[in-house]
């Protein structure tokens, strides 16, 4: 059950991502400025919402990326 669980919970996550207006630069700037403010804040080690949202960055790239590949 769990199996299915995560892999469920991961794809409701980048559904609801991709479904977001798309972030200007200055936004993208600002939000890595505020996380290396909170890494500093934290010894130089990322905080645990850092790293989720980072994954969850990484994750929805990869998925239109996947989706762009599939559309050629």
């Amino acid at each position: 059950m769990d199996k299915v669980i995560l892999p469920t919970a991961l794809c409701a996550i980048v559904l609801l991502f991709s479904a977001c207006e798309q972030k200007g630069p200055m936004e993208r700037t600002g939000e890595k400025v505020d996380e290396t403010v909170r890494t500093i804040k934290n010894g130089g080690d990322k905080t645990t919402g850092d790293k989720i949202n980072d994954a969850t960055d990484d994750l929805k790239k990869g998925v239109e990326n996947a989706a762009d590949d599939a559309k050629k």
